[in-house]
């Protein structure tokens, strides 16, 4: 998912991918949907999960999955990045840089699994706001019926 596309203009370039991907490169709305996105305390995380699912209800009702999916996914992006916090301490997950030719790309590359930290109640009360908002979001009918309308139409 290039950067140059823009997604709103050209639905049909978008894929829905899984998990998280495509979050940070598909515009405009990593754009207008990264500004919103924080965890740091509870209060941070309910001030920006529910301007992210106001986002996303935005996006719906204006007929926009690829926006909707978006906000789905910085929900589910606010949710797993918590519970990393709430795990390891710096958010550093793996013993090591990632490697050169694998910068930009998610995984262990090879490295060691961190051992985990004694949990953060903080971040995992961030994690929790974000998980029920992310539910909320995958639960919606309109979203269901527009995400299955999208795969039919462009695969």
């Amino acid at each position: 998912m290039s950067q140059e596309i823009d997604h709103r203009a050209h639905p049909e370039a978008y894929r829905v991918g899984r998990g998280e991907q495509g979050v940070f490169g598909v515009q405009p709305y990593a754009s207008e949907l990264l500004p919103l996105w924080r965890f740091a305390t509870p209060d941070v995380a309910t001030t920006s999960s529910e301007a992210i699912l106001q986002a996303f209800r935005d996006y719906l009702e204006a007929g926009d999955f690829v926006g909707a999916d978006m906000a789905r996914k910085y929900l589910q992006m606010g949710y797993t990045r918590s519970r990393r916090y709430a795990r390891h301490r710096g958010g550093r997950k793996y013993d090591g840089p990632v490697p050169a030719d694998q910068k930009g790309r998610s995984g262990a590359h090879g490295r060691r699994e961190l051992p985990p930290d004694e949990e953060d109640p903080v971040k995992a009360e961030s994690a929790q706001i974000f998980k029920r908002a992310w539910d909320a979001a995958a639960a919606d009918e309109r979203y269901q019926r527009l995400r299955a309308e999208h795969r039919k139409t462009y695969g």
